[in-house]
């Protein structure tokens, strides 16, 4: 196997790529976007489905195997299937899988998978309906439900639900979740509340460490086991709840940030290179599609200032930072 040109000064290898192809979102998501709603990219900044297209094949030729795609909202970019289909043809290519809020799912759902889709993760904060409204500010959890129905139902597996866990907000509801892993082959991953895009400390009222749901699992009784045997499960730390179809993942990137294995890239929908998730370092990388060996410069100088790690754990001791944190909201990064 020819090793990845893609590695940092840390030695480690960057073999995925996470794309936002979209800013906009359907959804006003607390921890996303601020109440008043967002000042969107207007359409001409957001790199068309030929762009993308063109930097994952420069990519895939340094060794990138691995595609996520995420908004915004995904589903909001019309014919999105076209560009699945685009991306999975592109030699080296192995993976492609998306990111979404459910909403637009479940009618997309086989025309995804026909294109070359391989695995889904659906935002789910909720499964009780007014709350979800309120957290989402207005949204419908009855057709996030159809949409997880909808990808059983064309045979996309995994399926994994994307929980962010708040304190005082769905803290009450993490039994509900793992219940779900027990009957059904579903991953339900809790996340940690981070502090991306936020330039006041208000988000420490929300966080609260991973070791919660594991605390519930020895308070209902549980006897829960550490597995491997996911498919892409990234910085996920994997459980298994005894007689469980499903799993539950652990994803904590402040109280145990997963840095020293990162392996990830992202590109915004404005075709920004962003090194890492929470620092404001960006590198346009628009203005070089069409010479691939520009474009290849420009993810190496990316990859040659990106940090050891991000360093979340300091903002939430409220300690001082090496580095710059992003002022953007996820829903501009990439989710």
């Amino acid at each position: 196997m020819i090793p990845s040109e893609l590695v940092d000064s840390f030695g480690r290898i960057h073999d995925y790529l996470r794309i936002s192809v979209t800013d906009r979102c359907n959804l006003r998501c607390v921890y996303c976007m601020p109440a008043d709603g967002m000042e969107f990219e207007p359409a001409e900044n957001i790199l068309s489905f030929h762009e993308i297209t063109e930097v994952v094949r420069v990519l895939a030729e340094m060794g990138v195997k691995k595609v996520r795609l995420t908004g915004g909202e995904p589903l909001v970019r019309k014919g999105l299937e076209e560009l699945i289909e685009s991306v999975a043809g592109i030699p080296g290519i192995e993976d492609i899988a998306l990111t979404t809020n459910g909403i637009f799912l479940a009618k997309k759902a086989k025309k995804l998978k026909e294109a070359g889709l391989k695995r889904i993760n659906i935002s789910l904060d909720t499964l009780r309906p007014e709350r979800f409204s309120l957290i989402t500010r207005g949204g419908d959890v009855n057709r996030v439900l159809d949409s997880i129905a909808a990808c059983q139902q064309v045979g996309i597996q995994p399926i994994k639900l994307n929980v962010v866990l708040m304190k005082g907000i769905n803290d009450d509801e993490i039994a509900d979740f793992l219940r779900l892993t027990i009957d059904g082959a579903l991953q339900v991953r809790f996340i940690e509340y981070m502090p991306i895009g936020h330039n006041d400390t208000r988000w420490k009222q929300s966080y609260l460490p991973l070791s919660t749901v594991l605390d519930r699992c020895k308070e209902l009784g549980w006897k829960v086991a550490e597995t491997h045997d996911g498919c892409g499960n990234g910085p996920a730390q994997t459980f298994r709840i005894a007689g469980a179809k499903g799993s539950f993942g652990l994803i904590h990137p402040v109280s145990e940030h997963f840095c020293e294995t990162c392996n990830r890239l992202r590109l915004t929908a404005d075709g920004n290179i962003k090194p890492c998730l929470y620092w404001s370092d960006e590198f346009n990388v628009r203005k070089c599609i069409g010479d691939d060996e520009a474009v290849r410069q420009l993810f190496f100088k990316a990859l040659s200032i990106k940090p050891q790690n991000h360093e979340m754990a300091l903002a939430l001791a409220g300690e001082s930072q090496s580095h710059v944190p992003t002022v953007r909201r996820m829903s501009q990064i990439g989710g």
